[in-house]
């Protein structure tokens, strides 16, 4: 055997190893890829009634949304008939009121008085003289003695 056969035997031997690598890395990525179809298949039979289930869904919103925003504008036109009325009301009853408020506290006043209530007695019964000097009465609202 000539060192060119070894020569050729080494290429070729090499060169198999090469081609059976390379084999070996087709076959896998035949495998990733085949795998890959699948997930993508699968995911896309999963997608297409998740996507129109969240379109179901969307539409249900927009459906509430107007129902709320019809709701909200109604209780917008409560409130301001409201406001209305309470001013109206206020208007007109409430002048009136607070005077025949007023007179009835007058009356009661007037009524529960004492007839020795009178405002010389009473700045006279709240203070005591003692040797000239004058000593405001106790707060309980009675003299003290003693």
């Amino acid at each position: 055997m000539t060192g060119g056969e070894v020569a050729g035997i080494l290429v070729a031997v090499f060169w198999a190893i090469l081609v059976s690598f390379l084999a070996v890395v087709l076959v896998r990525l035949a495998q990733t890829l085949r795998a890959t179809t699948r997930l993508v298949a699968e995911v896309t039979e999963q997608a297409v009634p998740l996507l129109a289930d969240a379109s179901a869904t969307v539409r249900s919103a927009q459906t509430q949304l107007d129902r709320v925003d019809a709701i909200a504008s109604d209780v917008q036109e409560v409130t301001s008939n409201a406001s209305a009325l309470s001013t109206t009301v206020a208007s007109t009853f409430g002048g009136p009121l607070v005077k025949v408020a007023a007179f009835g506290y007058g009356v009661r006043r007037a009524l529960s008085r004492d007839k020795t209530d009178r405002p010389a007695e009473r700045q006279r019964s709240r203070r005591t003289v003692i040797v000239g000097r004058t000593v405001p009465r106790a707060r309980g609202g009675r003299n003290r003695k003693g």
